[in-house]
């Protein structure tokens, strides 16, 4: 297959009449800019990588929209009474549920221009926490729902054992979360199986430093398959920052830096609240942070301290999380709007002459890419040919130079900015919509109609 844009975002930057030769697995063969279109086939507008949606738990994507109501709990609502929320919706939720509604989550990612999800996946028993007749059945629903949706995939099985820190007992609440390393072994173990068969990289992820101890967190890591990523919740809220400060005597991330090992493999998502010295040192580290903008305004964890870790060379990502917005234009558009609010500033992270929404684009392009270990965030040769067309006729985009097209995507009022997107050399948008989109969509509301009669 061989693809022309008029335009097209290359590692060094816009380039115009590119050519772009794509193999039969889907790989990028050549990329020629200053090319002649000859037999290609024209792109109609802007050709950009595809996003990595580095952190997603998909079952969320039904608990948009449903918890917007002030709780009765004596305390503010917070991350911590959302979680509630949250656990109640789950009793309910079966395996045909869960697999119809990350069909439905992803779907709407493709659409929105993510190419590639890791799904941080921590549900894996029936309601009552009993292992399935299947114990990976409901990580098999996920890998069926990203096929069908077309979207790549990086599964990351979560090892979730304890309430909080010290290892203390789960709660009933959290029954379908939990394994022991024996049979969270055992799932890696089937997973790593059907990997190359099914299509998607695997991962590790211990949830989080008051889920896991830090003899378990050892544990889990080694079991990561070599070169794969591993991904950890760290410092998204200030209770879990005072926590671990009095269980293992130093902050979330100070404690992963220090103890865990932690290098380029390890995603460490959202690290809302570090030190100067945490900052420096996590960048530092090759890592990735995983910052989910929108889900973290919507539970009122805090602001990442995006400039001071850009400032480091700290690489990020971006990613849907609770799918609450499902949108990587307002998560970027997010995180600067939230640097600005704190600064009091405009442009806060735009670097080296470029637009901020340019510079923004490629670094989480980049770090998303690393963070799921796939070949993805570029248009380059060896890279996988993961691809969004913007929308050139919608008038948010009309008239805007190809430098600032980007911006006018992030910060315009284009709320639709894509057209075209393909994964591995295949067309899965065309003209903003998705082939399956209507069937998945009618199954999507079948499940929520059987929980609500549940």
């Amino acid at each position: 297959m061989r693809l022309f844009a008029a335009d097209a975002l290359l590692p060094g930057g816009w380039a115009r009449d590119v050519a772009v030769t794509i193999d039969a697995d889907g790989i990028i063969a050549a990329v020629e800019a200053g090319a002649i279109a000859g037999a290609a086939e024209r792109v109609a507008g802007p050709l950009v990588p595809g996003m990595p949606d580095l952190h997603s738990h998909s079952f969320q994507r039904a608990l948009a929209g449903r918890t917007g109501r002030a709780t009765a709990a004596a305390t503010a609502d917070s991350f911590w009474t959302w979680r509630t929320a949250m656990y109640a919706f789950l009793d309910r939720v079966d395996p045909d549920a869960f697999e119809a509604i990350a069909a439905q989550a992803y779907v709407e990612m493709v659409k929105a221009g993510y190419t590639a999800v890791a799904e941080f996946h921590y549900v894996h028993h029936d309601p009552r926490g009993a292992p399935y007749a299947n114990p990976a059945e409901l990580a098999q629903r996920i890998v069926a729902a990203a096929r069908r949706a077309g979207i790549a995939l990086t599964l990351l099985p979560v090892f979730y054992a304890h309430a909080g820190f010290g290892g203390a007992p789960p709660a009933t609440a959290q029954r379908r979360f939990v394994h022991t390393l024996d049979s969270y072994s055992r799932l890696v173990a089937d997973l790593a199986a059907g990997a190359a068969a099914h299509g998607y990289t695997l991962g590790v992820a211990p949830h989080s430093l008051r889920a896991v101890t830090p003899d378990e967190l050892a544990a889990v890591v080694a079991l990561a398959p070599t070169g794969s990523p591993v991904h950890i919740h760290a410092a998204e809220q200030l209770q879990e920052v005072a926590d671990c400060t009095a269980a293992l005597g130093c902050r979330p991330v100070e404690w992963l830096l220090r103890h865990a090992g932690v290098d380029a493999r390890w995603c460490i998502v959202h690290a809302t609240h570090m030190t100067i010295e945490e900052k420096r040192r996590l960048a530092a580290s090759g890592a990735v942070a995983g910052l989910a903008p929108t889900t973290e305004a919507d539970l009122g964890d805090g602001v990442f301290p995006a400039r001071g870790y850009v400032d480091h060379g700290g690489a990020l990502g971006i990613g849907s999380d609770s799918n609450t917005l499902i949108d990587p234009w307002a998560e970027l558009r997010q995180l600067e709007y939230s640097q600005r609010l704190m600064l009091l500033e405009r442009n806060v992270l735009a670097r080296h002459d470029l637009p901020v929404g340019r510079f923004l684009y490629g670094l989480a392009a980049g770090g998303g890419a690393r963070a799921i270990a796939q070949p993805t965030g570029a248009i380059a040769p060896g890279r996988r040919a993961d691809f969004v067309v913007l929308d050139a006729d919608d008038p948010a985009l009309a008239g805007q130079s190809v430098e600032d097209v980007l911006d006018a995507a992030i910060f315009g009022p284009c709320r639709r900015p894509v057209r075209d997107a393909m994964v591995a050399g295949r067309w899965v948008v065309r003209e903003g919509r998705h082939p399956e989109e209507l069937a998945v969509l009618a199954a999507y509301r079948a499940a929520l109609a059987r929980l609500a009669a549940a």
